[in-house]
């Protein structure tokens, strides 16, 4: 049975989120505030973390911060902050989704779904030896790229990009971790970096670089690669 840890202080969306899981044959755990939460994740081993930022005693940036400190689990943050950096907060500090509220419930379960579905079907990344798509494949012990059976030639920096989105897929990676793992902490909000090599990338990769199919651009906050 998958395990789900809500972390919520609403006892109505508590009431809403259990009903539902329940009824769809998971387990649950809620949690009111942030200390209990990690006491609750530590305890239980949850597979995935629902996760509103606004909590009585401490903000959800923070309980984020805390569970990556020892785990991977999933967590999809559940919340009514709409700012753009608000979510981008959220991710860099390790999570993993962001439903902002209100959402629909079947929205949500999808979702849940998808995240627990990418701890599943994800190998870890030494693992990872080849990516294929429809139109162009990776070698990432070789550190080849083949489109329509002929090479492609990477620079260093593209390589690297690259590298961190397939081997993370169809997850969101912040321009802000993109930017630190590629050229380092003092560059990390130098964003047109980011958009002039994702363009050579895409020229190189995809069939209709203005519409892409694999590299996606999440507007203001990041990159993803749908495989």
């Amino acid at each position: 049975m998958t395990r789900v840890l809500v972390v919520e202080d609403d006892p109505q969306l508590v009431r809403a989120l259990v009903i539902n899981l329940q009824a769809r044959h998971y387990g649950v755990d809620a949690a009111p505030d942030g200390a209990t939460a990690l006491r609750l994740a530590a305890a239980r081993q949850p597979d995935v973390v629902l996760l509103d930022l606004g909590l009585p005693d401490m903000d959800g940036v923070d309980v984020i911060k805390g569970l990556r400190g020892w785990t991977r689990v999933p967590i999809l943050v559940l919340s009514a902050r709409q700012a753009s950096d608000e979510k981008v907060a959220a991710l860099d500090a390790g999570a993993d989704d962001y439903v902002t509220k209100p959402f629909s419930m079947d929205e949500l379960l999808a979702r849940l779904r998808a995240a627990v579905r990418r701890t599943e079907d994800t190998p870890l990344v030494p693992e990872t030896t080849m990516v294929e798509t429809e139109h162009f494949s990776i070698d990432l012990l070789a550190k080849k790229v083949l489109r329509d059976g002929k090479d492609v030639r990477l620079t260093p920096t593209e390589w690297h990009l690259l590298e961190i989105l397939v081997t993370n897929p169809r997850r969101l990676i912040t321009q802000k971790q993109l930017l630190q793992e590629v050229w380092g902490v003092s560059q990390s909000k130098k964003t047109n970096y980011l958009r002039v090599y994702m363009a050579q990338l895409r020229r190189k990769l995809e069939t209709d670089p203005s519409r892409p199919r694999y590299l996606i651009t999440e507007p203001g906050m990041g990159y993803r690669f749908e495989g």
